[in-house]
């Protein structure tokens, strides 16, 4: 009987979905690299890890991971080295799908589609990536703790002005977030006010200058970082940039580099970031 049993067993297992056990991805987006680490799906190699260490952050890349180069041009060669079982792409790299698929299946996803709703996306980027990689609990696993979160950082933050998230371009020009934008996402799950009320593009900002700001002069000013090469010392300069209402009232908040289009780690940091910034600045007000 023993025996058997044995047998049926290795029989059934032959039965099993095998592909996903050794099954390793490469993806030349950062959205779809976080999401995949944050479920600990196998991530064989990823493009341009510096600038995701960069602007991205976390997850952390784990050393394992091979550099396939730039996003825009990946290292093909490399990655015919080892092959990984698939490989994701966005829409923004759809002219590589030929030449990846001459080493691997490519399978496209498209996070921040026109007439889409942000926070609903990501979730559903999650859960698909969940299921190609063989990691559904872990899908929803996230998931469940980003929502957790958000109700808790919801019952946390304190009541302030309406806010302007930025990201600087240049000196003189910034990306401000808006409709569509992950930050925005946020803001509506922990109940802020979004300031900004001008269209934004399918990526949720708009691209202005500077002096668009001067039009909203109760909001609070959110800078996330990193700030490209020499704007630091332009902006310690510049009169336009000085007088802003947040920046010569020192309410002004700066945020640690969160990706802007990222899905929900990203979603997480930048709730967790912005709701200790905001207390921290409060302690700040009330010491003074």
């Amino acid at each position: 009987m023993r025996s058997f049993l044995v047998r049926c067993c290795l029989t059934a297992a032959c039965f099993l979905p095998l592909p996903n056990a050794h099954a390793q991805w490469a993806t030349i987006n950062w959205t779809i690299a976080e999401t995949l680490l944050a479920i600990d799906a196998p991530l064989t190699g990823s493009a341009q890890q510096k600038g995701y260490h960069e602007w991205v952050r976390e997850p952390k890349i784990p050393d394992g991971v091979v550099d396939i180069g730039l996003r825009s041009q990946p290292n093909l060669e490399l990655m015919a080295q080892s092959p990984p079982t698939q490989t994701f792409i966005s829409p923004m790299f759809a002219s590589l799908t030929e030449r990846l698929e001459r080493i691997a299946p490519v399978t496209p996803f498209s996070p921040y589609s026109p007439g889409t709703h942000t926070w609903q996306e990501i979730q559903t980027l999650t859960r698909q990536l969940g299921e190609l990689t063989g990691h559904q609990l872990q899908a929803a696993q996230l998931i469940n703790e980003t929502h957790t979160l958000m109700d808790m950082l919801r019952q946390q933050r304190s009541d302030v002005p309406p806010l302007l998230m930025v990201q600087f371009m240049d000196a003189r020009h910034v990306r401000v977030f808006g409709d569509n934008s992950l930050y925005n996402a946020v803001l509506e799950r922990i109940n802020l006010t979004n300031a900004w009320d001008r269209p934004t593009n399918a990526w949720g900002f708009s691209l202005t200058g500077i002096e668009a700001l001067y039009d909203y002069p109760e909001a609070t000013l959110v800078v996330v970082e990193p700030l490209p090469a020499g704007v630091e010392d332009a902006l310690a300069k510049s009169g336009l940039w000085q007088h802003l209402p947040s920046v010569k009232n020192a309410t002004l908040l700066r945020l640690p580099p969160v990706w802007s289009f990222g899905a929900l780690p990203s979603a997480q940091r930048f709730a967790r970031e912005l709701v200790a910034a905001l207390a921290s600045r409060n302690m700040s007000l009330a010491s003074d």
